[in-house]
């Protein structure tokens, strides 16, 4: 049977949500595969540069851009996938790993920049070794770099991650106004559908149902026969 940490998060429609922390083997792995990901990348930039001759001046060019393309390969490839994939690099999604806020809402840019500038010091004094360290003595299994930027690394369960990547299309809002709908509003919704299927039956339901309650009166347009969970995808559509 495998050891895991859970976190319970008690949500502001007064359900709790419990998130499985991913543990410092899983996390290994998934930083194994994007660093050689990145270091594949740099490897075939190096090469690219390496093609095209030229002395002198040109060379110091060279320097130049092979400086700026490691710079954006192994600083602005995490924060590039994080923001933009929900919270996972591509090793991350092989691992089944997803970076989160403490609170369980999807990582924004700018918690996502601060916890992968703090890996400038969590990778000391070799792989990762102040980050391991960090990992094993808090109680949420943060590195330094989460601890700054308030994140935590959590583990998809099963069903989890296909609800979480498909989006729910169900059918078009296009005539929906969805104009009083906050960011914040919308960030909770797409939360709850990314785990809903780790949540308990009834859980599950209480909270769709406190959710399309709170923001049903905020959607002009929509059917009034629809199931809350319904509701909640067209709504997640509607708001891109």
């Amino acid at each position: 049977m495998e050891y895991e940490d859970r976190l319970r998060i008690a949500t502001p429609e007064g359900v709790d949500v419990e998130l499985t922390l991913a543990g410092i083997g899983s996390r290994f792995i998934a930083a194994v595969i994007d660093f050689a990901i990145q270091g594949s990348t740099l490897f075939a930039v190096a090469l690219l540069l390496g093609m095209v001759g030229g002395d002198g001046d040109e060379g110091g060019i060279k320097v130049a851009i092979f400086a700026i393309a490691f710079f954006f390969i192994f600083f602005g490839y995490d924060v590039l996938f994080e923001v933009r994939a929900r919270g996972r690099t591509p090793g991350k999604r092989w691992t089944g790993l997803r970076v989160v806020r403490t609170g369980g809402q999807p990582v924004t840019f700018v918690p996502s920049s601060v916890r992968n500038v703090m890996r400038l010091i969590d990778i000391l004094p070799f792989f990762y070794g102040v980050g391991m360290a960090s990992i094993f003595v808090t109680n949420k299994n943060q590195r330094l770099g989460d601890l700054s930027a308030g994140t935590l690394i959590v583990r998809e369960r099963p069903g989890s991650l296909k609800a979480a990547d498909e989006a729910p299309i169900a059918r078009t809002a296009d005539a929906w106004d969805v104009s009083a709908v906050s960011a914040q509003d919308i960030g909770t919704v797409r939360q709850f559908l990314s785990r809903r299927q780790s949540l308990a039956g009834g859980s599950r339901r209480e909270l769709a149902a406190e959710l399309e309650r709170r923001l049903r009166p905020r959607v002009a347009g929509a059917p009034e026969n629809l199931p809350p969970e319904e509701f909640l995808e067209r709504l997640s559509n509607a708001k891109m």
